[in-house]
């Protein structure tokens, strides 16, 4: 795994061990970044399930101002240490050793432009980031989330139950990489 453009570009991260964690594959990010890479510069980018840390990484390296990097695992924190040091991007990441749902009303940004969402598959996670963030002040209509899953309509379902309590969304963009979808929401 590695950093594909950017500052950083090139750097080899390291990764965490066993099957708990699966990277996204570097086509799939370079899709999604090329995708979105003129909201990157001078953005401010939430990854709840950072794994390694590389979607954080990448995106400040392609120019991201902050990352918010979380993961429950200190095993994945110490690895993300370990790539934030590589890549010299200390002064631009926080790192959170913490269970999402706590730490999502916790975060004092004003605005958060880009949330990544990529949690351990066959789990309700990104149902419950969504009903937690979209109700935050800090997450507005321009603030794209992006989430990977490889269950594309149970995630579609439950977005569309987000609706019964009253949080509306809006899917601007979805995309299938092999058996990776990636879905690109706004809150309306």
């Amino acid at each position: 795994m590695r950093i594909i453009s950017g500052k950083s570009r090139g750097t080899k991260l390291y990764t965490l061990e066993g099957i708990e964690t699966r990277p996204t594959l570097d086509r799939v990010k370079e899709s999604i970044f090329n995708i979105i890479q003129s909201e990157i510069p001078d953005s401010i980018i939430l990854d709840l399930f950072s794994g390694s840390g590389a979607i954080g990484l990448e995106l400040v390296s392609r120019g991201a101002k902050k990352a918010i990097l979380c993961d429950s695992s200190k095993d994945a924190i110490k690895i993300i240490k370990k790539n934030i040091e590589k890549t010299h991007v200390e002064k631009e990441v926080e790192i959170y050793n913490e269970d999402f749902r706590k730490l999502i009303p916790k975060i004092q940004e004003p605005k958060i432009d880009i949330v990544y969402l990529d949690p351990p598959y066959k789990t309700t996670y990104i149902k419950q980031a969504l009903e937690k963030l979209l109700v935050q002040k800090y997450i507005t209509e321009e603030t794209l989330i992006i989430i990977e899953t490889d269950e594309i309509d149970r995630v579609l379902e439950e977005i569309k139950q987000l609706e019964k309590i009253n949080i509306k969304t809006n899917i601007v963009d979805k995309r299938k990489y092999g058996r990776v979808h990636i879905i690109f929401l706004k809150r309306l």
